[in-house]
């Protein structure tokens, strides 16, 4: 899975703040800060569409945009991909755990406890 680019990155965190999917305009209007032109974004939108990212539906005449997973999906598959990466993945798993503060150990021990809990 590829890295969002700033500008990538800035769509789809308007995407993710939204229970529905979006056209291009509103997304446009999220951004205006960033002074962005309509096709800029369009394009973008078109790319991430084409990346997997974005799901995107017809409504009339326009596309509605929603991301095709949610943020922390996104994230686990950048980790994921980045422990393929390595000659040494538990070697990158220790020093990633090293890098945690204990708030984030706790909810780690709590995900693994989780997991290994019979599913019903």
């Amino acid at each position: 899975m590829n890295r969002l680019g700033d500008l990538e990155r800035a769509v789809m965190e308007v995407l993710w703040a939204q229970d529905e999917a979006l056209t291009v305009r509103e997304v446009s209007r999220a951004l205006a800060d960033r002074d962005l032109a309509h096709t800029t974004v369009m394009t973008v939108l078109d790319r991430l569409a084409k990346k997997g990212v974005v799901a995107r539906s017809r409504e009339g005449r326009a596309w509605r945009y929603r991301p095709a997973a949610s943020r922390e999906s996104y994230v686990s598959e950048l980790m994921i991909d980045a422990l393929g990466q390595t000659g040494d993945r538990d070697a990158a798993l220790a020093a990633f755990v090293r890098s945690m503060d204990g708030n984030e150990a706790e909810a780690l021990r709590r995900a693994l406890a989780e997991s290994d809990q019979p599913r019903t």
